[in-house]
């Protein structure tokens, strides 16, 4: 039996079924994504969502989904499932789902009355081409499958109506034919493996609407465009490979391309294996660059998040090739001492006080991974001085080192944390002034950067910097210290700490360099916990605060409030489990070990085979937010590596 599979009973009832979601991604940067009942609940779902860089910076969805249906004895069964308005579904064809399984790609069964149909789904590695092989396991009279594209041709985070704009017409192509809605988009062409006839019937399909879109109080309701149907006919025993791209493909070589991207997966055959399918899906690769995806289906390239996910993603997989090409992309973006908070955009946004201290961080695992810092002092100096003595000077939104050492940054209105969501144009968790993880990045940087100069008798280095642990030891210590050695202040602003039980005090203590004690480390280890320790990541607010939010649901206000302010995030498990076996050594492995196994049940959830970005931060943990997100990943990944070198 595969790892991952569902039964009749599971995937016929729909509540279960749209809550399990597929998510596939390419080195090209498009995706593919929908629920085990091919049913679309969210605007970003999509057999086909492929970059248009022409265009504009996000994805956009071409092929919206795909109707199949079995016709035999001139009675049609379809397979498809829409949501229209009050809850209506139009057609019903979960009824005739019988199995799902994930290994070695996403399979699913239907069967009606003697008829049992098959499809498997595969997204090529390298180029926006889906891939979906429909074999006939059973049936006892002539069968026709018919296959009816929807299309939308338009942003991902946009909707689309029925309009007078639409290209209405096609092309033909080799076994297939080809549309381009509106002028400037790439051809969609669709093909098989088979002759069929097509019957170019152009129609609109009104007022669809995406489930988790309406949840959200979002818009939620679109038009698609039908421009026809594909008969073919089908013996039993008999395979037929479909393919949607942006290019002409041999049709008579469908079979051979399937054969051969089937080849190049990594099997989802286990917790572990499901973690390095998953990770390698954030990888976006041109001739020029190399991006790491914040997650799955709505992010793009955050800085914050990229150095935080990627030795993860790349080193713990042996990919030193990635880590670095992704490291110098990241590079040619900076603005001063700054990397873009929100990088894939016409206009970048560089509001993140913590992500060119992140990149110090990311440097040091590279050092672990090699163990060796040569090569990292030669390539990388000029950017480390550059960040640091961009912050010594003061750059832009307020990030500057006060004479005592401590970084401040931010100001009215700005949210330069990693808790930086804003509702009605204001941040929910203003932090401005001194933030404690941003302080702790700030003194690890430095002191590492030290190391590196000693090491390499860089005096001028040395020279410059070696006054400032020491003084900012004692700032740190007066500034986010009280009588209870179990908290660090979350924030310092005018002269006015701030210690309210969050995360952020962690890194204070998992990170490499640390400004205070043991004693206190352990102590706020505990605190952690007690307090924000779930078995799905860290509360973003200890449950004891008035703000908290244990579910993250409702309209966007509601939502935003809840995000992090008792929100759960996997990302802070791999940053605990480094504090807590630095604390604790060996008898520290079988809390990190039981949270690690504990996890595996959310593969089962949400993003089949991936991590969620969110979970509700009350039991049970439901998981929220997008559907597989890079960190998330990264973190389990990490934590199975530090388990398994603890052991050896």
């Amino acid at each position: 039996m595969s790892y991952i599979s569902f039964t009749k009973t599971q995937l016929i009832n729909l509540e279960f079924a749209l809550s399990h979601e597929l998510i596939r991604s390419n080195r090209s940067g498009a995706y593919s994504s929908t629920t085990i009942a091919s049913c679309n609940t969210r605007k970003y779902h999509g057999l086909l969502v492929v970059p248009q860089p022409w265009l504009d910076h996000n994805n956009h969805i071409l092929l919206s989904s795909l109707d199949e249906t079995i016709i035999q004895h001139d009675e049609e069964f379809n397979f498809g499932v829409r949501m229209y308005p009050n809850g209506t579904y139009n057609p019903k064809g979960h009824k005739y789902l019988r199995e799902f399984t994930a290994e070695p790609i996403p399979r699913i069964t239907y069967r009606v009355g003697g008829v049992v149909l098959s499809k498997e789904l595969l997204f090529a590695e390298n180029e926006p081409r889906i891939l979906i092989r429909y074999t006939l396991e059973d049936a006892h009279s002539r069968t026709t499958l018919r296959l009816k594209p929807f299309l939308a041709f338009r942003n991902v985070h946009q909707l689309t109506r029925a309009n007078i704009d639409a290209n209405t017409k096609y092309e033909p192509t080799a076994q297939g034919v080809s549309w381009q809605l509106y002028t400037g988009y790439s051809r969609l062409f669709f093909q098989t493996s088979k002759e069929h006839e097509y019957t170019h019937v152009p129609d609109w399909y009104y007022n669809v609407e995406y489930l988790r879109e309406k949840e959200a109080g979002l818009p939620h309701q679109e038009d698609l465009f039908a421009p026809g149907f594909f008969d073919l006919e089908i013996k039993k025993g008999e395979s037929i490979i479909v393919s949607a791209g942006l290019d002409e493909v041999k049709a008579d070589g469908l079979k051979r391309a399937f054969a051969n991207e089937l080849k190049k997966r990594t099997p989802r055959n286990n917790y572990e294996n499901c973690l390095i399918n998953a990770s390698e899906q954030f990888l976006v690769k041109s001739k020029n660059k190399t991006e790491l995806m914040a997650g799955f289906p709505w992010f793009g390239t955050w800085g914050r998040d990229t150095f935080i996910a990627l030795p993860g993603i790349t080193l713990s997989r042996g990919d030193e090739t990635s880590f670095k090409n992704v490291l110098d992309t990241m590079i040619a973006t900076m603005k001063g001492p700054l990397f873009p908070n929100i990088g894939r955009d016409n206009k970048p946004d560089y509001a993140a006080a913590d992500a060119p201290l992140w990149f110090f961080w990311c440097l040091q695992e590279y050092a672990s991974y090699k163990n060796d810092t040569a090569e990292i002092w030669k390539k990388y100096r000029k950017t480390m001085l550059a960040i640091l003595d961009g912050y010594r000077q003061g750059t832009d939104y307020g990030i500057a080192m006060d004479e005592n050492g401590l970084i401040t940054a931010g100001g009215p209105g700005m949210a330069l944390t990693w808790m930086d969501v804003f509702n009605n144009g204001k941040p929910v968790t203003a932090r401005s002034g001194y933030a404690v993880e941003v302080n702790a990045l700030w003194y690890n940087a430095v002191c590492f950067t030290l190391s590196l100069a000693k090491a390499y008798g860089d005096e001028a280095v040395v020279n410059a910097w070696s006054w400032l642990p020491d003084k900012f030891v004692a700032a740190f210590n007066a500034s986010f210290t009280n009588d209870d050695p179990g908290v660090l202040a979350d924030f310092v602003f005018e002269g006015k700490a701030d210690f309210t039980i969050r995360p952020n005090m962690l890194l204070a203590v998992s990170l490499p360099h640390s400004p205070i004690t043991e004693e206190r480390q352990n102590a706020i280890l505990k605190r952690i916990k007690s307090e924000l320790l779930t078995e799905r990541g860290l509360r973003s607010l200890t449950p004891t605060h008035v703000n908290y939010k244990g579910v993250y649901a409702g309209n966007p206000t509601e939502r935003h409030l809840a995000y992090h302010q008792g929100s759960v995030f996997p990302w802070l498990l791999s940053h605990f489990s480094k504090a807590w076996l630095k604390i604790n050594g060996k008898s520290g492995l079988p809390l990190i070990e039981e949270l690690y196994q504990n996890f595996e049940p959310s593969l089962f959830d949400a993003g089949l085979g991936t991590v969620s970005e969110i979970y509700d931060g009350d039991p049970p943990h439901e998981p929220r937010g997008a559907i597989s997100q890079a960190w998330s990943v990264a973190a389990l990944i990490q934590m199975k590596n530090m388990i398994d070198q603890l052991k050896k």
